[in-house]
């Protein structure tokens, strides 16, 4: 068992998820960064995080519903996505996708009975609206194409975010946690992987990604997602996944001051002020 506490597990997995999206972004658009990633993580934890699933995991027909919608969400997550970012840029699409805490929280509460005080409700949706400003400053390219696809990895999102939650009791330790990801991430690289040859005609990108990303990305892009499973032991599912959307805050501070990205900087950091404003009443309100 991991033994840190959930606001660690978080803080650890922002840093994990900031560093390989900030890697990803430099490659070419043509080497499809999700594509090579999900192979970078079924290869280099892949054997690993699934020995532990096996042996640890405690299976009954209900975990294994579970695991199947998992699996499911997150393939059409991916899919909607790549689809999105074929119409719009990341910034559009990608702060729209994380606005799900507000559907998971809803979710929870009607399948999970689950509660949540009024500050909890508006501080998520502080911080949605915080995303949907930031959102505004990617508004070019097919917007009309990509907001569609966006809100279906949205849906996706609060789906195997939820069944990722109610997994959790038959997931003993840190390592099943990083296996059932892996089933859900194979799923999806399949997924991509039919997508792509129904479009192209080929079965892997025409670029490769560089190595160092890659390397990254595959130890990464399943990590930091699976840490964020391990918070949910202790917060429920849509203020584990509401915090974790303190990465898109630190991606955004890092592009406007480090890569001197200035388009439309003082929307974007307006965003990520209320984005902040949002978790730190979500965190006060329930003190």
């Amino acid at each position: 068992m991991l033994n840190i506490s959930a606001g660690a597990a978080i803080a650890i997995s922002v840093a994990m998820h900031v560093a390989w999206n900030l890697l990803a972004r430099q490659q070419p658009k043509d080497s499809y960064p999700l594509w090579w990633v999900l192979l970078g993580h079924i290869v280099i934890l892949g054997a690993w995080g699934m020995f532990h699933f096996v042996s640890e995991v405690r299976w009954t027909a209900g975990f294994v519903s579970l695991l199947a919608i998992s699996a499911t969400a997150l393939a059409i997550y991916f899919l909607a996505l790549d689809r999105a970012y074929h119409h719009a840029p990341v910034a559009l699409v990608y702060p729209l996708v994380r606005s799900s805490p507000l559907l998971i929280a809803l979710w929870s509460t009607l399948l999970l009975s689950e509660s949540f005080r009024p500050a909890v409700w508006l501080g998520m949706a502080v911080s949605v609206c915080g995303l949907v400003f930031m959102a505004r400053t990617g508004r070019q390219g097919d917007d009309r194409r990509a907001i569609p696809w966006a809100l279906i990895a949205m849906l996706a999102t609060s789906v195997y975010s939820l069944s990722d939650r109610a997994a959790l009791g038959q997931l003993k330790g840190f390592g099943a946690i990083v296996g059932f990801i892996t089933v859900g991430y194979f799923v999806s690289w399949v997924a991509i992987s039919v997508s792509l040859h129904a479009r192209t005609g080929r079965w892997s990108p025409p670029v490769k990604m560089g190595i160092p990303a890659l390397v990254c990305g595959g130890l990464c892009i399943g990590l930091s997602y699976a840490l964020v499973i391990h918070a949910m032991r202790s917060l429920p599912a849509a203020e584990a996944v509401a915090y974790s959307n303190v990465g898109i805050v630190v991606a955004s501070l890092l592009s406007i001051f480090i890569f001197h990205e200035n388009f439309r900087w003082k929307t974007r950091l307006a965003g990520g002020v209320i984005i902040c404003a949002g978790l730190l009443i979500m965190a006060f309100g329930k003190v």
